[in-house]
């Protein structure tokens, strides 16, 4: 029998499984390999850290990750290459995340969640799923909203999730992000409007288009035992428009921007991001909510 407080958030190679399936320009010298038939780029590993490092991560950052890998162009080494890279870049002190949702349009109290931190694949990309499945990430244990964790404050980071009565409250992972004062957001080849830190604004304020009414009798599966907690559950189909903040964090000086390959990439600063974005709530509560 499992005890709550004993399952705060996941080691992905502690669990019981058979097997864990699976310069503002280029760099001179790679120039000319930086392209396929003239329309694709071929990005290496190198290429991704070099970028990463001029837009300003940097040994013992803390960066939540939200990503499309095919933006990029051709990535030599795939999904893993870039997490090399993002893992290379923040190092042995930093931590790096990644949203493995889980959460679909299907789910109400009605028809509740169920959810396998080791088994429940995430429909975020190639890359998040690739990295939860790395034996030292840490998933964190939410119906809907999970995320995954590799580097000095993984299990920190991620071990109160299990304690979310809504998906990005104060306990989750984007919540305890938006408090340091060295969290970052990055955007790589996406823009705002899949940032899963809006959400937890929309929580602080209490926007009354985010949260389904009532609790889910979710089904939480934990090396095979079955653990039933009450969630809210976010409402699916309220149509967003996160990027309308993207011009206000560049005026206000927490925004950088660089090209890797094809992709456009966004390093947010987290806590003032959270702050100026709970402001323009203030004032307007719809002002992230697509009419």
């Amino acid at each position: 029998m499992f005890a709550l407080n004993m399952l705060p958030s996941i080691p992905i190679g502690c669990l019981s499984r058979s097997a864990l399936d699976d310069s503002h320009t280029l760099v001179e010298n790679q120039a000319d390999s930086a392209w396929k038939g003239n329309t694709m780029p071929i990005v290496t590993e190198y290429l991704i850290r070099e970028g990463l490092t001029r837009l300003g991560l940097s040994a013992g950052s803390t960066a939540l990750v939200h990503s499309s890998l095919s933006n990029f162009g051709h990535v030599e080494g795939g999904a893993d290459a870039v997490i090399d890279a993002l893992l290379g870049v923040i190092g042995p002190a930093g931590t790096i995340l990644v949203p493995t949702l889980t959460g679909n349009e299907n789910l109400s109290p009605e028809n509740p969640p169920v959810f396998d931190p080791v088994n429940t694949p995430c429909w975020t990309g190639r890359i998040p799923e690739t990295f939860r499945k790395r034996p030292d990430a840490i998933r964190s244990v939410h119906p809907t909203h999970s995320v995954a964790a590799i580097g000095a404050d993984a299990m920190e980071l991620t071990r109160d999730h299990i304690l979310s009565i809504t998906p990005c409250d104060e306990f989750s992972p984007y919540g305890k992000l938006a408090r340091r004062e060295d969290g970052y957001i990055l955007l790589i080849g996406v823009d705002h409007d899949v940032n899963t830190t809006m959400h937890h604004v929309e929580e602080i304020a209490g926007v009354d288009y985010h949260m389904q009414r009532g609790f889910a009798e979710s089904t939480l599966i934990i090396n095979g035992t079955k653990i039933i907690r009450h969630y809210m559950l976010h409402r699916y189909g309220a149509a967003r428009n996160f990027s309308v903040m993207g011009p206000i964090f560049v005026e206000r000086g927490i925004q950088w921007s660089t090209r890797i390959g094809d992709a456009d990439v966004h390093l947010i600063q987290a806590k003032p991001m959270v702050e100026i974005t709970c402001q323009c709530l203030r004032a307007n509560p719809r002002i992230l909510y697509r009419e």
